[in-house]
């Protein structure tokens, strides 16, 4: 019989090689994958993994890919860390879109970009109101965050096509269900490189995700309530004995990241479709979980693993279009990627042990 035991102490150079190893192994699995589906797995894995480098506009493109996954999964690592599973990010941004998009269409006529300035505030609350639910929910009535906060991500899409085909219906929209286009105050302006111009969709948005990891990094590990977050989840009893209190952490935790997944949903809208419709976002919320994990709950690495994400993502785009592979590998390479993360993180912490095999 197979049992797990607690490693007495871990080698540094593990657990930086076990992201590594894990994202080495799904390659591998990709390619024989790929080879099954009767593809080239080398031309299949060039155009997945390297094409979307090619090029500095695509490079570009990228990192705006990877701007909602950093900013969505800075917030869910401090929730993480807290031991604190908030699932509903998906639903938070959402929320966030709509408290945005609010701001928006009540000023038709603003062309002043200061207009993104409560446009970003109503977003950050609508999306926090959202996840207090499920945190007040776990507060007084030890109710389960997870399901809580997953089955109101469905409640929020729902919320959202019917305001896109009802009252924010655009009556000139010929019969699609679309809000009125976003005044030009309300659009993220372009990011244009001194002598260069503007690359790919480059935004403004990207370096704020950037700045929002590394003040998030210095929250967790250089301030007193990033310590509390982390003692919270490592050691919930000596949490208590230090005098922290747990429903505060809880609240807080739950209420920063629904604030950054609200403001995710802002930027999405805002940056790259410019009016809500039914369909604002590509997953973002379930996605930026993987990408935390991948980060080894870490705000400084989410950078890096939201990037990672991102490029499965568009070198699924890319090879879907050069090589007809289906869309649904992608979603297949991000599920073995994240059983890959997990089982390295598991043979990180524990031996793997036969019973009756000595230690």
């Amino acid at each position: 019989m197979i049992y797990l035991e607690p490693r007495k102490s871990v080698p540094s150079w593990l657990r930086l090689a076990t992201p590594f190893f894990a994202i080495g192994i799904t390659i591998m699995m990709g390619g024989i994958i790929f080879a099954a589906l009767g593809y080239d797995a080398i031309q299949a894995l060039s155009v997945f993994f390297l094409s979307p480098l090619s090029r500095a506009d695509q490079i570009a493109d990228l990192f705006v890919k990877a701007t909602p996954l950093i900013i969505i999964g800075t917030g869910l690592v401090f929730c993480y860390r807290a031991n604190i599973w908030n699932i509903g990010a998906e639903g938070q941004l959402i929320l966030g879109a709509l408290g945005a998009g609010w701001v928006a269409l009540s000023y038709p006529d603003v062309t002043s970009y200061g207009l993104l300035i409560p446009m970003a505030l109503a977003a950050m609350a609508a999306g926090a109101l959202w996840a207090f639910i499920p945190a007040i929910l776990r507060v007084r009535f030890s109710t389960n965050e997870i399901l809580v906060s997953l089955m109101l991500t469905y409640v929020a899409s729902l919320l959202i096509d019917y305001l896109v085909r009802g009252p924010w219906r655009n009556p000139m929209s010929f019969g699609f269900p679309l809000t009125p286009l976003y005044p030009d105050g309300g659009l993220i302006p372009p990011l244009l490189i001194p002598g260069v111009g503007r690359l790919g969709q480059l935004h403004w948005a990207v370096p704020a995700a950037l700045v929002i990891a590394i003040i998030g990094g210095i929250l967790l590990r250089r301030t007193l309530p990033g310590f509390q977050v982390r003692l919270f989840g490592e050691a919930p009893r000596a949490a208590k004995f230090a005098g922290f209190h747990p429903d505060r952490i809880t609240i807080a935790v739950m209420l920063g990241s629904g604030a950054l997944a609200g403001l995710a949903g802002a930027i999405e809208v805002s940056a790259n479709i410019g009016q809500l419709q039914p369909n604002i976002s590509f997953g973002y919320g379930f996605t930026a979980i993987i990408v935390a994990f991948l980060a080894r709950l870490n705000p400084m690495a989410v950078i890096a693993a939201g990037l990672v994400v991102a490029l499965a993502e568009l070198g699924g785009d890319a090879a879907q279009i050069s090589l007809g592979i289906p869309k649904v590998v992608t979603g297949l390479f991000k599920g073995l990627l994240l059983f890959m993360l997990l089982a390295g993180e598991t043979w990180t912490n524990y031996h793997v042990r036969w019973r009756g095999m000595k230690a």
